[in-house]
């Protein structure tokens, strides 16, 4: 019980200081989100100057807090997080952030979570039989793979791209459905449904490609670990058969490190893949991290950090009183 009181005390210290930088950070970069928006509001004017109703709606929505004190624009912050409010984005404005994150947040779930379950399966299934047959030709796999994952993760991509799309015209080049198709946007219907599996394709092989290795590699290495335990040692000498023992002796073992890794993968998900979704132009929420940054829309950018962190946060409190749950000497270390 104390291990599992420390774990939740300090990720609760943890949450609170996230959040705060969170708030912090965004205030000390340079720029004005109230003088972007006006500026982009009078380029779509032609340059002429905008009314004083227009400037005291922008002013109020964004810049508001600007009379106010730091502590007071503190506790409005966390009033206005508690509620669900985000703010508004600047660069697609009066949509609130809330709906620009929730629109986004299934694309990227459903791409890089599939994608980081695929390339931990193979990678620890292939990492299983390789470990238990070390020393011989399967080793060789190891080398193709750790290269595959050392190749640029963005070079990687337009590669699949030039050769999968533009060449070959096997998949699509970018978007997560088909635009012609679809004009109206998602829709629910198997039709679109097909559309978006097809155009998820491309990203998703990049993502396991480059990411299988990792997996792949850790297992072999505590695999070939696991296999000089006793308790291995011992099951060979009882006679049980070669499969039961790499699978439920060895393999099961060993798997456990990387079940705490692929927990914080897990929690990284919400992340999304920023390289990837740029490249193939993926409706996530990496990319809309991106158009943040480049329209300096800091409410959007601010509310993106905060998902992600909370996310990354929950997805490690989880696997910490999993993992100690299913090796007692976890707790009794922590």
């Amino acid at each position: 019980m104390n291990f599992y009181v420390r774990r939740i005390g300090f990720y609760l210290i943890t949450l609170w200081a996230a959040i705060s930088l969170n708030f912090f950070l965004p205030r000390m970069l340079p720029g004005d989100p109230v003088a972007v928006m006006l500026g982009k509001l009078r380029r779509a004017n032609g340059g002429r100057p905008l009314s004083e109703e227009t400037i005291a709606t922008i002013t109020s929505i964004l810049g508001a807090e600007k009379d106010t004190t730091m502590w007071d624009q503190y506790l409005a912050y966390w009033g206005r997080m508690l509620q669900g409010d985000l703010g508004v984005s600047s660069t697609r404005y009066p949509v609130p952030v809330s709906e620009l994150i929730a629109g986004a947040l299934p694309w990227t779930v459903v791409l890089v979570g599939v994608a980081t379950i695929l390339s931990f399966v193979i990678g620890i299934a292939a990492g299983a039989w390789i470990g238990w047959r070390r020393g011989t030709w399967v080793d060789h796999i190891v080398p193709a793979t750790t290269f595959l994952q050392s190749i640029p993760y963005f070079w990687l991509a337009l590669v699949l791209v030039a050769v999968l799309s533009v060449q070959l015209g096997l998949l699509p080049v970018f978007g997560g459905y088909s635009v012609f198709e679809f004009p109206g946007g998602p829709e629910l219907s198997w039709s679109f449904l097909g559309s978006a599996v097809v155009h998820a394709i491309l990203p998703a092989v990049t993502i396991v490609v480059s990411s299988v290795g990792g997996w792949l590699l850790g297992m072999r290495n505590m695999m070939v670990q696991t296999m000089s335990e006793d308790y291995v040692v011992t099951a060979e000498a009882k006679g049980l058969t070669p499969s039961r023992i790499r699978a439920r002796y060895a393999a099961r073992n060993a798997a456990i490190p990387s079940l705490a890794g692929f927990g914080i993968a897990l929690g990284f998900v919400v992340a999304g893949s920023i390289v990837t979704e740029q490249v193939f132009s993926y409706p996530g929420i990496g990319k809309l991290m991106i158009q943040a940054v480049q329209g300096l829309d800091y409410a959007l950018m601010q509310g993106v950090f905060l998902v992600i962190t909370l996310t990354v946060l929950a997805a490690n409190f989880v696997m910490e009183l999993i993992y100690g749950f299913i090796d007692p000497r976890v707790r009794h270390r922590g």
